[in-house]
């Protein structure tokens, strides 16, 4: 836009400024010398015009950009209220008169305001480091691998049996591009004559993070005996915490929980129970003990009761059940019905400059949540107030489970087929083993095969374009290929790859760490 300019009473330029464009500055940390080739390394502009529209990620440089083991280097977003002029010098020659005379040319400058600069990107950080796909010969000389590794066209089966050097580069090699402080103390000094006691267990300072004392008494498969009561410090523990008639009432409901049924998952106890997470974790050793291996691993059993023992117990075995990825299932991991909280296809740092936080709370919610009016909306009741839903532990036919990853106990399996399955071999039970418990063998594997179908059949219902493209005699050999445990490795193999993320609230194998 061209602005009108005006001439002041000191020969300064008076401007008008105008409303748009709004302008986005990267301060390019080179010299520039081909546009298109910055805006490559850039990723383009649709790459620049989709970091800007997130304003949580940072705008990154690939300078080898056809490179896809090129770690970037990046940009942090600042706003600021610059503008971008241009200027123009004019020069015009005054006729000369006399040739002994020389007549300096008159020269005019114009400016003009091309638009208002509100954000900017500036390369504030150090370069990651980076690895090449390069090998060294016996004789030194480094051969380029590049060809080799990279699939360019699809290839034939010969390309993927190359005798290779092995060639497995990390994905980033530096979690902070900026340099910190880490304040480190100086050696302390000793007095004259001292010396150092000897290094051992007892004396060393942080070998492991401190003990945390919830006391849960933890047995494996193979112990031989099984607690009949919790821990005296286990007992003081609840003591302390259960304080008020409310605490009084859970410790009833979980007793009673665990007289209807002998064993339960935490995710099933949160699910019946509205305990906070932190008075739950001294409240279960108090009422159980913890399975860390065999069937009934990662749960919770209540004191004096063997599951080891009594062939009814079967039904709360713990199944691991994963939701299977790949092409031979119809969907890739970027079309998965349920998405992974965390996960290497969308890890972000360190591209990112934050995460979303927390919702702080205002003035105004405090009045609404301490009115009348508040109080019947949006904040829940004390009784429900910590419960979770019934989806975390229970599996229903035509709903998807609410991670990629789940532990569900048999009897939790609310579906006909899948409790055929379980009870095949009800009244014929002879040995409970550490795999399959009191299940006939692979009992697990065909119940992750039926749900499979089924999680596939609700996909199919609601996605029918992932679909599309396979026939229905595919169909019937992904079906059959599955069904009858083909291609176990294969499954297993990619199984691996979902494990479940961090902050989930199906991470009971990990449960053990708030115990320890």
């Amino acid at each position: 836009m061209a602005a009108a300019r005006q001439r002041g009473s000191r020969g300064s330029a008076v401007l008008e400024l105008p409303r748009t464009p709004r302008l986005v500055c990267v301060e390019y940390p080179g010299l520039v010398r081909d546009v298109g080739a910055m805006l490559r390394t850039l990723g383009g502009e649709q790459g620049v015009s989709r970091i800007y529209a997130d304003p949580a990620k940072r705008l990154e440089l690939y300078f080898r950009p056809k490179d896809p083991y090129c770690h970037p280097v990046c940009a942090n977003r600042f706003p600021t209220s610059t503008m971008l002029l241009r200027v123009r010098r004019r020069s015009k020659k005054k006729q000369q008169l006399d040739t002994e005379e020389q007549i300096q040319p008159e020269v005019q400058f114009e400016m003009e305001i091309l638009g208002i600069v509100t954000t900017v990107y500036k390369f504030q950080g150090m370069s990651d480091f980076q690895y090449l796909a390069m090998h060294s010969g016996p004789d030194g000389k480094q051969t380029s691998m590049y060809d080799k590794v990279l699939m360019l066209k699809p290839e034939k089966e010969e390309f993927f049996n190359k005798d290779l050097p092995l060639y497995i580069p990390p994905p980033i090699f530096s979690r902070l591009d900026t340099p910190v402080d880490y304040f480190y103390r100086p050696d302390i000094q000793h007095r004259e004559g001292y010396n150092n006691p000897q290094v051992s267990g007892e004396n060393l300072i942080g070998l492991s993070r401190a003990r945390r004392p919830h006391n849960a008494i933890f047995v494996n498969f193979d112990d031989e005996e099984i607690p009949t009561k919790p821990l005296d410090a286990a007992v003081q523990n609840w003591k302390k915490v259960c304080t008020n008639p409310v605490d009084k009432k859970v410790e009833e409901e979980l007793r009673k929980l665990f007289e209807t049924r002998p064993v339960w998952s935490r995710n099933a106890v949160k699910a019946n129970i509205s305990v906070h997470p932190d008075k739950l974790k001294v409240l279960l050793p108090y009422l159980a003990y913890y399975m860390l291996t065999g069937p009934w691993r990662s749960l919770w059993v209540r004191f004096g009761y063997d599951p080891r023992k009594q062939p009814e117990a079967k039904i709360y075995q713990v199944l691991d059940f994963r939701i299977r990825c790949g092409m031979k299932y119809g969907y890739a991991a970027t079309d998965m019905p349920v998405k992974a909280k965390r996960s290497t296809y969308n890890y972000s740092l360190p591209i990112t400059v934050k995460k979303q936080g927390s919702h702080t709370v205002s003035v105004h919610d405090l009045k609404q949540g301490l009115g009348s009016a508040g109080t019947s909306g949006a904040k829940k009741s004390p009784s429900s107030r910590y419960k979770l839903k019934e989806s975390v532990y229970i599996f229903r036919e035509g709903a998807l489970p609410p991670y990629r990853q789940m532990f569900y106990q048999l009897c939790d399996l609310n579906v006909e087929s899948l409790q055929k399955i379980i009870h095949r071999n009800d009244g014929t039970e002879s040995e409970c083993t550490e795999r399959d418990g009191w299940c006939l063998a692979k009992t697990s594997d065909d119940l992750r095969d039926s749900m499979s179908l089924m999680i596939k059949q609700i996909i199919r219902s609601t996605r029918p374009a992932l679909f599309s493209n396979t026939t229905s005699s595919e169909d019937g050999k992904e079906q059959l290929a599955y069904e009858s445990g083909e291609d176990e490795d294969d499954e297993e193999e990619e199984e691996e790859d979902f494990k479940p993320s961090d902050g989930s609230e199906n991470e009971m194998e990990t449960e053990i760490l708030d115990y320890v």
